[in-house]
């Protein structure tokens, strides 16, 4: 798609709405005809539009590879989000993309062994590159895939199911879940996501694709770097900063870069000769 035609909002119908946790719903989203509204690569991002309401910037989760809808997962912080909480399967929204560049799957990730690290709805915008390279068809092209997940507690684990029941059934998947503080009915790991990366003490044969609160990736990036990884090898998205999406409003400008027409996913070297706004 080129990139006027993103630039055109186009009617999506809500055809499923899926509970996640108590603030997360995820939304399927159908052409008014049927199938994807358009089609995305690995960490894009698309404006949801509510006339009347407000738009706003959302990653799309679902892979390039499901064909049948898009889906998107809202977090409830805000008029726009409350608004799409309330809706009923049926209703209308207006949705432009994509929008941003993508996960580099088909070249700086390819041939490797994948480590993915999320907090919160972080793991929104790499769930779609997760299933990207899980598809039968990609399958082949990459090694071992870790997933590393946090979440404040088990109520706030987003995709729960999918972590426990797809997933780890996948050869060469290993999925690793943490919540911040014990909780009655959890026995698994608990603790913050950048220590739960240095307990693991992975290998630095891996590239690293994470997403999550600010403060997360710092020191997860740090904890890395102890490790011995590379900033070459460390992926992020910076969707957060992102607004218009079009790179006219300059909301997310960082130095000489746009978030939304450079990224909005970096390698984290790159991030080093912008100035520390993040």
């Amino acid at each position: 798609m080129n990139r006027n035609e993103a630039l055109i909002p186009k009617l999506g119908v809500v055809t499923k709405i899926i509970q996640e946790t108590p603030d997360v719903k995820t939304f399927h989203i159908n052409a008014p005809e049927g199938g994807k509204l358009f089609e995305h690569m690995p960490g894009q991002c698309a404006m949801i539009s509510v006339p009347g309401v407000g738009e706003g910037m959302f990653s799309i989760p679902s892979s390039p590879t499901k064909k049948e809808y898009m889906e998107f997962s809202i977090k409830q912080c805000g008029c726009l989000t409350d608004f799409l909480h309330s809706m009923e399967e049926g209703q209308m929204v207006t949705v432009r993309g994509p929008l941003g560049n993508h996960f580099p799957v088909e070249t700086e990730l390819k041939g490797k062994n994948l480590l993915v690290i999320a907090g919160g709805i972080g793991i929104a915008p790499v769930r779609s590159v997760i299933n990207y390279c899980l598809d039968e068809a990609n399958r082949a092209n990459y090694g071992t895939i870790d997933i590393v997940y946090g979440a404040r507690s088990k109520d706030d684990l987003v995709y729960f199911e999918e972590m426990q029941e797809v997933w780890p059934k996948c050869p060469g998947v290993k999925v690793h879940l943490t919540i911040d503080r014990p909780q009655e009915g959890w026995d698994g790991h608990v603790g913050f996501v950048p220590n739960y990366v240095k307990e693991l003490n992975f290998s630095t044969d891996k590239t690293v694709i994470m997403c999550g609160p600010p403060v997360m990736i710092k020191f997860t990036l740090a904890g890395l770097m102890e490790l011995g990884f590379q900033k070459t090898q460390v992926f992020t998205t910076m969707e957060l900063r992102m607004k218009c999406g079009i790179g006219k409003c300059g909301r997310c400008n960082i130095g000489n870069k746009y978030v939304c027409k450079d990224g909005p996913v970096f390698r984290f070297d790159e991030l080093d000769q912008l100035p520390n706004e993040y």
